[in-house]
């Protein structure tokens, strides 16, 4: 499976986890490959559950630069693709964190179309970027 692929299901899942207060993350996974077959690869697995176990902090560095918008309010799309851009500029080293973005952005054109949405998502994991760079608050 293609690293760009395989980003889409982390999505999916982590869209779906969203509103499946219910489930824990490892039941939408279970769930995931046996239901909708979705392929147990090392990079969605271990970035879903990154993600999850990192949500606090990605939801900060969110936060940290949405000037005025709390993270509940963005669309659960455009947040499930920040979650996991950030997460990959943090946690994985086999990610260069320009790519991180850059496939965050293509993300958002294919799941969450507006121009604005795509502004807003680039200028966040940017700032993000430019943070982690000048080594800020980590």
């Amino acid at each position: 499976m293609k690293r760009k692929e395989a980003r889409a299901q982390v999505l999916s899942l982590l869209f779906e986890t969203g509103f499946r207060k219910d489930e824990t993350p490892a039941e939408i996974y279970a769930r995931a490959t046996e239901i909708r077959e979705l392929e147990d690869d090392d990079y969605i697995r271990d970035s879903y559950f990154g993600v999850m176990d990192n949500i606090e902090f990605t939801d900060e560095k969110i936060a940290a630069f949405s000037h005025g918008w709390k993270t509940e309010r963005i669309s659960p799309v455009s947040r499930a693709i920040m979650r996991l851009a950030i997460y990959e500029m943090y946690f994985r080293d086999d990610v260069p964190d320009n790519v991180a973005v850059n496939e965050a952005v293509e993300l958002v054109k294919v799941y969450d179309d507006e121009d604005k949405v795509k502004a807003f998502v680039n200028g966040i994991l940017n700032s993000v970027l430019q943070e982690k760079k000048s080594g800020g608050a980590e």
